[in-house]
């Protein structure tokens, strides 16, 4: 079925080359957006004004000695009507065009008997011929496989996800708008690391040909921006792509935007309170409201967020006090909650685990989780009086992680006896334990200075839409068919 109507497609593209139109034009013109006619149209029409309007053909409807076609652009759709009394060749092209094509139409502006907006045409050529048929809007694309691989359909179909993306760059502007009012500079740093660091992920390896080395794409932005703090730079912050070899589910990508500064001489604090401010207004610039929802749960974040205590919270949900439990009782507990453990685990990523199960979902309007335990944070500075706690704090809100930050670990003797337990973590099997990196313990034996950092991630837009990360990105990876 397809195929042969693929072939009647092919059949009308001959027909327009031989009729002497080019049916892949360099050029077409057109004077403006549709919705800009739309909004002119009284002063348009009338002057009587011609006008030259370009877009997609959404829909055909011919009705003998006219033919009425919606066209449709990025910014709007038109009804153009043709007639047999202005365009000589409508014959020629009712018989040649499908709903799909691209074309360019110049006219007058008027109104029909129905009050419709719409455009007389006086001339009209093709733009680009489709030579598959365009799903309709009535049916749609609905299979969820079909609509992440092919996700141009995905956008002709579904209104709703295109307007989806428009918000997404809103949300990235609205991010590099209020880090650029608050003095921070704008930084890039290399996606290819010797050795990945920043975070507990796995890494992806890749091979560099003229340098005959394995480089990692990077998990993170944090090392290199730290080493720009050594450097002299005092407000810095990137927003860049990362990547990460771990599993998929409704909140993990491979490949993901994320945005992190570094603001030398502020503590965890201080970037507790700035980023409750710049989380309050990226909401609102983006959906217009500081309320959203999430799996049916009215999200607010307009009001003071709360702190909570990491080890108190962990002890309400778990029955285990931090201070004291052991790795054997954390893994017993770990077992006892189903969490996929084995007996090298380590402490550190049991904490982690069992809170995520246990107490993080319960966790729904906006907060600050404060203070975990060194164990699951080898890059926050030590919390002065606690030395078995860290500086750190995580948004949490919708039962979920949204962004991270600390009081950065500036010691460089301290900070290679962390690394060093990250490294006997690996040696007993464990990919996502950060590597040694000499050359970032190098860099902190020059001195950085005392450090306030943030990491946010676009899975926090993913919880402003309600919906699974990778319906939020355009070309998610997926397995190849």
């Amino acid at each position: 079925m397809l195929d042969s109507l693929i072939e009647e497609r092919k059949k009308k593209l001959q027909r327009i080359k031989e009729g002497g139109d080019n049916p892949y034009p360099a050029r077409v013109k057109r004077d403006f957006p549709i919705s800009e006619a739309v909004k002119n149209f009284s002063e348009f029409s009338s002057l009587k004004k011609k006008i030259s309007l370009t877009g997609r053909i959404k829909s055909i409807r011919d009705q003998g000695g006219v033919v009425f076609l919606d066209l449709e652009d990025g910014s709007g759709t038109i009804q153009l009507v043709l007639k047999k009394d202005l365009l000589s060749d409508i014959e020629f092209w009712r018989e040649n065009l499908d709903r799909g094509d691209f074309a360019q139409a110049a006219g007058v502006l008027f109104e029909t008997k129905r009050g419709e907006k719409s455009l007389e045409v006086a001339d009209f050529k093709i733009a680009a011929k489709t030579l598959r048929p365009v799903p309709s809007e009535f049916y749609g694309v609905h299979d969820t496989e079909l609509r992440l691989r092919q996700r141009y359909l995905d956008l002709m179909t579904n209104p709703e996800v295109h307007e989806m993306f428009k918000k997404k760059s809103v949300f990235w502007a609205a991010v590099r708008g209020f880090m650029n009012e608050n003095g921070f500079t704008e930084v890039e740093t290399p996606v290819l690391e010797a050795v990945p660091g920043g975070a507990e992920a796995e890494p992806f390896v890749t091979r560099h040909k003229a340098l005959e080395t394995d480089f990692y794409l990077r998990i993170s932005l944090e090392i290199s921006l730290k080493k720009l703090l050594v450097g002299g730079f005092d407000k810095i912050f990137e927003i860049g792509r990362i990547f990460r070899n771990e599993g998929i589910d409704a909140e993990h990508l491979q490949d993901y935007t994320q945005m992190e500064f570094y603001w030398a001489y502020a503590d965890y604090r201080e970037v507790m309170e700035y980023v409750e401010k710049m989380y309050k207004q990226v909401v609102e610039k983006t959906v217009g409201s500081t309320a959203t929802k999430r799996n049916g749960e009215m999200i607010d974040w307009g009001g003071k967020w709360p702190t909570v205590d990491y080890y108190g919270i962990f002890k309400e949900n778990t029955g285990l006090d931090l201070k004291y439990a052991t790795e054997a009782e954390l893994l017993s507990k770990a077992r006892e909650l189903e969490i996929e453990v084995s007996e090298n685990q380590g402490r550190g990523r049991l904490i982690d685990l069992i809170f995520k199960k246990a107490a993080r979902p319960k966790l729904i309007q906006p907060c600050f989780l404060i203070d975990p335990p060194v164990d699951i944070e080898p890059l926050a500075k030590r919390k002065e009086g606690e030395p078995d706690k860290v500086e750190r704090f995580q948004v949490i809100a919708a039962g979920t992680e949204l962004g991270k930050g600390f009081s950065e670990a500036n010691d460089p003797l301290d900070e290679r006896e962390r690394f060093g337990e990250q490294m006997k973590l690996r040696k007993n099997g464990d990919a996502e334990a950060q590597m040694l990196d000499e050359d970032f313990l190098e860099a902190l034996e020059y001195g950085m200075p005392p450090t306030g950092g943030f990491g946010m991630s676009e899975r926090l837009f993913a919880v402003l839409m309600d919906k699974p990360i990778r319906e939020t990105v355009f070309f998610p990876l997926l397995k190849r068919k």
